[in-house]
């Protein structure tokens, strides 16, 4: 029976917390973001002392943990205060007015409003009399807050945050927005900007020695010892640093495990990280098109159909097949580029007006 003593039996596994690599884990030591997580309290500290909070621009490249940073945060915060009530909204699955106070109020209020028969006066209403009456400040984190942009309700939702002290007098609210775009690309309206004025935190990219750290922390908690090698999680940092991303490497770690489970390894091994790999990349295109709003996807499916890419002639598809401005069609080639499932090149050089050319960077036929 010696010969068996390494396979895996059927009821066991290498995961001591499998948790512990999911994307939206917040991990107990969370290292090298300190002067970030030390700027998010400066602008949350005077809701502490019972003023107003700081606005606060986050931003920096994918993957370098601004929304962990600001969760982190928001979870000390309600540990120590009951005088601050602080809401974490995705904005790319809650874009429109109503889903964004709909979160508000449901941390607020206890309970999201009834998605209909409820006018929006009475939801905003009964966010910030719950606040007042309790004395509360309200911080409101709009990550991914590209997405209002895009659906055009950055404006108006900002605004009414922002002045429901005109409206109920002694109302504090700030919002922090998280972006991954290294400019503020994005229109506010000008009695907006005046209100908004946020610092700004800037999260660089990881570092590659930054990475294997991060990694070896998570497999040591992840894992049971002697799972995975060192020499294997450095292969692993190298791949997540040539690609920019920490969450590539932490799901390859996940990934190449429960490849060694499916084999019966008490380890993981070359071949299962080798495995990983080549997944990581099918699965990083696939996660990427999910993700996508309908309108993003129309455009990929029109590149994908059509013989045309002169960008002109592409809107014109785009705008008959959804209706949408020019503005939205150029926010969506801008962030397709970004997330490099397009490339735009100049048709000619002929100085201004110059028409852009788009191109798939992907096979067509992973276009849904």
């Amino acid at each position: 029976m010696g010969k068996f003593k390494d396979i895996l039996a059927y009821d066991e596994t290498l995961f001591k917390d499998e948790r512990v690599f999911d994307q939206d884990y917040i991990p107990k030591d969370f290292n090298y973001r300190d002067s970030q997580l030390e700027a998010i309290a400066v602008c949350i500290r005077p809701a502490l002392r019972g003023g107003r909070p700081i606005n606060a621009r986050i931003f920096g490249p994918p993957a370098t943990g601004k929304t962990t940073a600001v969760k982190l945060a928001f979870k000390d915060v309600e540990e120590v205060t009951d005088k601050v009530a602080c809401v974490h909204i995705n904005c790319q699955v809650h874009s429109s007015k109503f889903a964004v106070f709909s979160q508000i109020h449901k941390k607020v209020v206890g309970h999201a409003p009834p998605e209909t028969g409820v006018p929006f006066p009475r939801v905003y209403e009964a966010v910030f009399k719950k606040l007042a009456r309790n004395g509360k400040s309200l911080i409101v984190a709009l990550d991914d807050m590209n997405y209002l942009f895009y659906d055009r309700h950055a404006n108006e939702i900002i605004y009414d945050i922002l002045r429901a002290y005109e409206i109920f007098p002694g109302a504090k609210t700030a919002i922090f927005s998280i972006l991954s775009e290294l400019e503020f690309p994005y229109k506010l309206d000008s009695k907006v900007a005046s209100m908004f004025r946020p610092q700004e935190i800037f999260f660089q990219p990881y570092k590659y020695s930054e990475i294997l750290d991060i990694l070896k922390d998570r497999a040591e908690v992840g894992f049971y010892p002697g799972v995975i090698s060192e020499d294997l999680i450095e292969k692993i940092a190298e791949y997540a640093f040539s690609n920019g991303d920490l969450r590539v490497g932490i799901e390859i770690l996940r990934v190449s495990a429960l490849i060694a489970e499916a084999e019966a390894s008490r380890k993981v091994k070359l071949e299962h990280v080798e495995k990983a790999l080549e997944k990581s990349k099918n699965l990083h295109l696939k996660n990427l098109i999910n993700s996508l709003s309908s309108e993003e996807l129309e455009l990929l499916k029109i590149l994908a159909s059509e013989k045309e890419n002169e960008s002109g002639k592409v809107y014109e598809i785009f705008k008959k097949n959804t209706g949408l401005s020019y503005t939205k069609f150029y926010r969506i080639i801008e962030k397709l580029e970004g997330i490099r499932l397009i490339d735009t090149k100049f048709a000619d050089k002929s100085g201004k007006g110059r028409t852009r050319n788009i191109f798939l960077r992907v096979d067509k036929n992973e276009i849904p």
